[in-house]
């Protein structure tokens, strides 16, 4: 096991290489990369921890961790139409956001249109209103969904 997660460390390193050299707390204590069956005595690590970027991912989906890539930074947005929620997202993320996360409107998360009677008043408030495809594609029209992680969230 060990030997796979080096393979995929080094690997992720070659394409990320870390952001600093060393790892250390505030204390001057360095911190390395993980921490393997050696540092627990009497402690079954493969089963209880395993290793970075594999099952059961408890020390994280990468490999290497956030040392080669930050963690992504969401920004919780989304109002009136898509294409001035787009020109938002365009904004945020030319001033550093890494992720999106999509506010949908009140009658987008019940599933009513934006001219149904029900949705009256409600229409863009808390939220961009989604109506169909056309609307979703205009939504995140421009945004490199390739390198954009991107979530739609409905409460």
């Amino acid at each position: 096991m060990y030997d796979t997660w080096k393979a995929e460390y080094d690997k992720t390193l070659a394409k990320s290489p870390e952001r600093k050299t060393p790892f250390k707390t505030t204390s001057g204590y360095v911190v390395k990369p993980f921490y393997s069956p050696a540092d627990l005595p009497n402690f079954d690590y493969e089963k209880n921890v395993g290793y970075p970027g594999q099952y059961p991912m408890t020390r994280g989906v990468q490999p290497s961790m956030y040392r080669g890539r930050f963690w992504t930074m969401r920004q919780y947005a989304g109002f009136a139409t898509a294409a001035e929620s787009n020109k938002r997202y365009r904004f945020l993320l030319d001033q550093g956001t890494t992720g999106l996360s999509c506010a949908f409107d009140l009658p987008t998360q019940i599933g009513f249109d934006s001219d149904d009677p029900m949705a009256s008043g409600e229409v863009g408030k808390v939220g961009v209103a989604i109506d169909s495809l056309e609307d979703v594609e205009m939504l995140l029209d421009q945004i490199p969904l390739d390198k954009v992680s991107t979530s739609m969230t409905i409460n």
